[in-house]
């Protein structure tokens, strides 16, 4: 455990920034998963959920939490997925 204060206030910064991280990604990684889902069973909800995964993949490369061509491969990967269905 650190000494300093403002290396105190860093570990606890950096526990709450990992916390809401892992919190964003995991409902990406949710938003993608049920699209995907939704493509295979060839479901009649799957434009509204991979339109729902798209904004949450948006969102992710806004924070930060993936990069941009990350964002624009997931994306760009589920739509043609969704198009060949």
């Amino acid at each position: 455990m650190p000494n300093i204060k403002s290396a105190k206030k860093r570990v606890l910064v950096n526990k709450t920034k990992a916390a809401r991280n892992k919190s964003a990604n995991s409902a990406l990684k949710t938003a993608i998963k049920k699209a995907n889902a939704a493509i295979e069973a060839n479901s009649a909800e799957k434009d509204v959920l991979v339109t729902a995964a798209v904004k949450k993949i948006d969102q992710a490369a806004a924070k930060g939490i993936i990069h941009k061509n990350n964002a624009a491969r997931k994306k760009s990967a589920l739509v043609t997925k969704a198009n060949k269905a």
